[in-house]
């Protein structure tokens, strides 16, 4: 089954653009968040390390002073503690990234999607977590063979996620071993798909304004593959044409 590329792209914008509730507000709502805890994880990871610090460590380098060069080196570290917070707090960013989702999906499927869906992911969170481990495991795994063996178990679970969404009941095994027959086929397909994006995904990298353009790019660029996670599971979405108006994209 081959799925139209373009067509997915042109329903994703249409029910970003015309979807109730805004799916946009949902997006500034999820980045407000998304922002705020990587400026908190920064701070928490963040050392004050001074020009004095620097010169001080090369001068006892320099000098072969190894135990005031370790002195500094852990004054200048983070403590434990913080690579800790750091590891929560990226878990709650990829928790929330799982309720942006099932808000989409909500909406896809027209069934209710309500704001509050930003916070659904968090009863899953186990699994989410676990999915999340062992999809990393395995694609690790089969990237010390070669970097392309890696890139292709990337796509291989790359429906995991949609899955366990889609169906909170599977287990987390089940979701990889369906993502994999899912994915037979269409793994070059959806690494097309990807490509496709590749603009935004440049200009949503730049800082500041990057923030900006990820009011769209989050939504847009998600609904597309909730929608072809959708063809492939052969739940094909029906989406009536937006109003036409003038567009920049």
């Amino acid at each position: 089954m081959y799925t139209n590329r373009q067509l997915l792209k042109n329903n994703a914008k249409t029910i970003v653009k015309t979807a109730k509730p805004s799916m946009l507000t949902a997006a500034v709502i999820f980045l407000a968040v998304y922002l705020l805890l990587n400026t908190l994880s920064g701070a928490v990871l963040g050392v004050n390390i001074t020009t004095d610090d620097v010169q001080q460590y090369m001068h006892y380098y320099l000098e072969g002073n190894f135990d005031a060069v370790l002195r500094i080196t852990q004054r200048m570290t983070p403590p434990s503690s913080a690579y800790l917070i750091n590891a929560l707090i990226s878990v709650v960013i990829y928790i929330l990234t799982a309720g942006f989702l099932i808000f989409i999906f909500n909406t896809v499927k027209n069934v209710g999607a309500v704001y509050a869906n930003l916070l659904d992911g968090f009863p899953l969170a186990g699994k989410l977590i676990l999915l999340a481990l062992l999809q990393g495991l395995f694609i690790f795994l089969w990237s010390l063979l070669l970097l392309v063996p890696g890139i292709i178990a990337a796509y291989r679970y790359r429906m995991a996620r949609f899955l366990l969404l889609d169906h909170p009941d599977m287990g987390v095994t089940d979701c990889l071993r369906a993502s994999k027959e899912m994915m037979k086929g269409h793994k070059w397909e959806c690494f097309v798909l990807d490509l496709s994006f590749f603009g935004w995904y440049l200009l949503a990298g730049i800082p500041y304004v990057g923030y900006a353009v990820m009011v769209w790019t989050e939504p847009y660029i998600n609904t597309t593959f909730v929608l072809y996670y959708m063809a492939l599971a052969g739940k094909p979405v029906i989406v009536s044409p937006a109003p036409s108006e003038p567009t920049f994209y």
